[in-house]
């Protein structure tokens, strides 16, 4: 099998980190901490993974749900697959607060939008690859962004 990441997600998003089983990406729009891990697979919806896959992709988002929480303040995480547009299968974890610009809507859509500079992607990334690490994981190659 071939991966080639959806042509949105990737005009969309920075690539972070790539692993043997996903990619995890960072939306660019700074308004919204708004990662997306995208496993390396055809198919399109959760069930259809097996049970290791469904395992994996879990212990992914748990990993970057809780590095979200800890690096970016936030009042609650949203977590979801909804894969309307983008039929590649994709979990979004965002990191929402009170007083953010959708707040308590949804993000989907929205036309707030503001451009990560590259510096601060490259930040996010340095303390992911921190975060990492602390959990004793290896497994995630960072990206170059240049």
């Amino acid at each position: 099998m071939t991966f080639k990441l959806d042509s949105r997600l990737q005009n969309d998003c920075y690539l972070l980190a790539e692993s043997d089983h996903s990619l995890w990406l960072l939306l660019n729009n700074s308004y919204f901490p708004w990662f997306i891990i995208v496993p390396k697979t055809e198919q399109t919806e959760l069930y259809m993974l097996g049970k290791v896959r469904q395992e994996q992709l879990q212990r992914d988002t748990n990993l970057l749900s809780e590095f979200v929480h800890k690096n970016f303040a936030c009042d609650k995480l949203n977590v979801a697959t909804i894969g309307n547009i983008v039929k590649q299968m994709h979990i979004h974890i965002i990191a929402r607060t009170e007083s953010d610009k959708c707040w308590p809507g949804v993000v989907w859509g929205t036309s707030c939008k503001r451009q990560y500079e590259l510096t601060d992607v490259m930040e996010i990334q340095k303390k992911l690859k921190q975060f990492y690490q602390y959990k004793g994981l290896n497994e995630l190659q960072l990206a170059s962004h240049q």
